[in-house]
């Protein structure tokens, strides 16, 4: 029964509430200033122009979370996509407040939902949110095992709280990951400047570029049908499998012959001479029958140029870039002892998802050559001038090639209806329309984005302000902006020098002290109660634990990296000295004239940082103006790039 007066109770942490107003005001203030493009807003802000427009894209640097909620907030914003960026003008707080909460209250695994939705969204923002997900992930499994042997839980108790966990913490984040990258493809349903990073088929769900060529197009090859080959190697630029009307050369720069034979190289670019003819050897015709005759998983076909008439041809003649490999032409009948090789054997290597039968777009073909058992491949590698550089194609043995370059896929497909020479060249240009749906599935899209956003390796050129993780540690670099075009007036990413120093400091102290207390544990001196010694050993964990996770992968990887890199390893520093603090104060000192020496350096430390901050805010905000000796002044390291001009 509900007694009057109601009483409700709150309970508010007032250094938590300070602290944070004191965060958002120093980052939100002057937020709106400068009024131009900065830094990263160069290439992000295209991304957030791409959203509005719905273009497909694809950023790999990381998940497109991020890029969504700029471009939501654009969305809201009123901005329609029309603008050229070209020039620069806490998940584990909720986990542990899961942990730390009363184990009958049930309102806690709403902190465990909270800190796996978290995780969801660090990694969809940034692959580095990665990092610190698996770092949890250690923690949960760590505190789940201990909870396993703890007999005073009930068994039934242990298996809830353990599926609890996997849910939150594996299942919900996965999910939700899935989510953002639905909402993505969901979005950007038109043509882009990266779908050639893509297969044929993803491409062919794109509104627009491929899916206007390939519209219509019949889905089973036939017997007779009009092709283009796309290699599956390709990548990042694709190219197609061609012939022209030149030769390859007599003799090659070394000295070695060739068959002096048509030549035929993968081309980057879409040309009438990308077109096939699929031939059955056993007929004569060169169209599609009625009904059509469709190719098959195992047949033996003939491929023949479409501008040339040439068939497709290899034979025990070295490849002109890969003597190891057999070289691949187009058969001329020169009336010399070299009879035509020109049968090839086609097989569907992903026949089990989309059956027997060779589709346009779906399937990826090989092509075996009969007579040697050498499979057609892109080579990579770019023919000489009198190849017009060109990417080489051989013919290589099964045992030597590398599958990922063997697949061939059609791409562009019409049925043949002329035998003339003269004809079909202009059947070439007027596609038959048979209404077809190709569509892939979302996983199958999903899946392939995925592949590509880790494998794809674009040129990365080094940047005048990238930097090294070491660097990072002593303070050596920084990042400029924005520069006023006719003042001195600028941003600058630095750090607070004070903050960032203590911070490492204090990383240092906790390593130093956690091996004296070792050391003293190890010869029987317990100087910490049981309950504060695994609160120390957590803190390590967590605080320490999170910085290497977030510091040590940068020292391997072969990227461009920049000083914000860091920020991640940095957050688990500033967790970190408060906290040693604390535990300090609370049982290292004795005597309360070493707690207050220890309150007053806390003081003098936090009044430095406020200074520094102070001293840096014209760098930070880019308000008010230096004048070129006040910037000179600002440039406490001689590796930091403060730009001035001295009127």
């Amino acid at each position: 029964m509900l007694h009057l007066p109601l009483v409700v109770t709150a309970q508010v942490d007032l250094v938590l509430l300070l602290v944070s107003l004191l965060a958002m005001w120093t980052r939100l203030s002057h937020l709106s200033y400068p009024n131009a493009v900065v830094f990263d807003e160069v290439y992000y802000g295209q991304f957030v122009s791409l959203y509005m427009k719905r273009v497909f894209f694809i950023d790999d640097s990381g998940p497109p979370l991020g890029h969504m909620i700029l471009a939501l907030g654009a969305y809201l914003g009123g901005f329609d996509g029309n603008f050229v960026w070209n020039r620069i003008g806490a998940a584990f707080f909720s986990y542990l407040r899961f942990h730390n909460a009363l184990s009958s209250s049930w309102f806690r695994f709403s902190w465990l939902l909270l800190s796996g939705a978290s995780c969801a969204a660090a990694v969809g923002v940034k692959y580095m949110g990665l990092f610190s997900y698996l770092l949890l992930l250690g923690l949960a499994s760590l505190h789940t095992w201990t909870l396993i042997g703890d007999q005073t839980v009930s068994h039934l108790s242990v298996c809830v709280q353990c599926v609890c966990r996997v849910v939150c913490l594996v299942v919900v984040p996965v999910l939700l990951y899935v989510f953002w990258f639905y909402v993505h493809l969901s979005l950007l349903n038109h043509s882009g400047p990266h779908d050639q990073l893509m297969s044929s088929a993803f491409q062919a769900t794109l509104q627009g570029g491929l899916s206007r060529i390939t519209q219509g197009q019949p889905l089973e090859v036939a017997y007779g049908s009009q092709v283009t080959l796309r290699s599956s190697a390709s990548q990042p630029i694709p190219c197609w499998l061609h012939s022209h009307k030149v030769n390859y050369p007599i003799r090659y720069e070394n000295g070695r012959g060739s068959s002096h034979q048509q030549q035929v190289t993968c081309y980057p670019f879409k040309d009438v001479n990308n077109w096939w003819i699929i031939k059955d050897p056993s007929r004569q015709e060169l169209v599609v029958s009625s009904p059509p005759r469709p190719v098959r998983h195992g047949d033996v076909i003939q491929l023949v140029h479409g501008m040339t008439s040439r068939f497709l041809n290899s034979h025990d003649v070295a490849a002109p870039m890969s003597p190891h490999a057999q070289e691949v032409s187009a058969y001329i009948d020169f009336n010399i002892s070299m009879p035509t090789q020109n049968l090839w054997r086609v097989e569907v290597s992903n026949r089990d998802s989309e059956s027997e039968v060779w589709k346009t777009i779906l399937s990826e073909a090989r092509f075996v050559h009969v007579n040697t058992s050498a499979v057609l491949k892109l080579s990579g590698v770019s023919l000489p001038d009198w190849g017009f550089r060109q990417l080489e194609v051989v013919a290589e043995k099964l045992f030597k090639a590398h599958s990922s370059s063997l697949g061939w896929t059609v791409e562009e497909h019409r049925y043949g209806t002329s035998e003339e020479q003269k004809e079909r060249e202009a059947e070439l240009h007027s596609p038959t329309h048979i209404d077809v749906d190709r569509k892939i599935s979302f996983w199958a899209k999903f899946l392939e984005l995925q592949w590509k956003m880790l494998t794809v390796k674009r040129e990365d050129s080094e940047h005048k302000y990238s930097s090294t993780p070491l660097e990072w540690i002593t303070m050596e670099t920084n990042i400029a902006y924005w520069l006023h075009s006719s003042t001195n007036a600028q941003i600058h990413l630095l750090g607070n020098p004070v903050s960032w120093g203590l911070g490492h400091l204090c990383l240092l102290a906790y390593q130093l002290l956690a091996a004296l207390y070792l050391l003293r544990r190890r010869r029987g001196f317990k100087d910490l109660p049981e309950g504060v010694w695994h609160q120390f050993v957590y803190l390590g964990c967590v605080c320490i634990g999170g910085w290497l996770v977030n510091f040590v992968p940068f020292l391997l990887m072969e990227k461009t990296l920049f000083l914000y890199h860091y920020l991640p390893a940095l957050c688990y520093l500033y967790l970190l000295t408060p906290a040693l603090l604390e535990h300090a104060h609370n049982h290292l000192l004795r005597t309360a004239s070493q707690r207050c020496t220890v309150c007053v350096c806390v003081t003098a430390g936090a009044l430095s940082i406020f200074l520094s901050y102070q001293n840096f805010c014209p760098l930070t905000y880019g308000s008010p103006e230096l004048s070129g000796n006040q910037l000179q002044s600002l440039k406490w390291r001689d590796t930091w790039d403060i730009l001035y001009r001295r009127h």
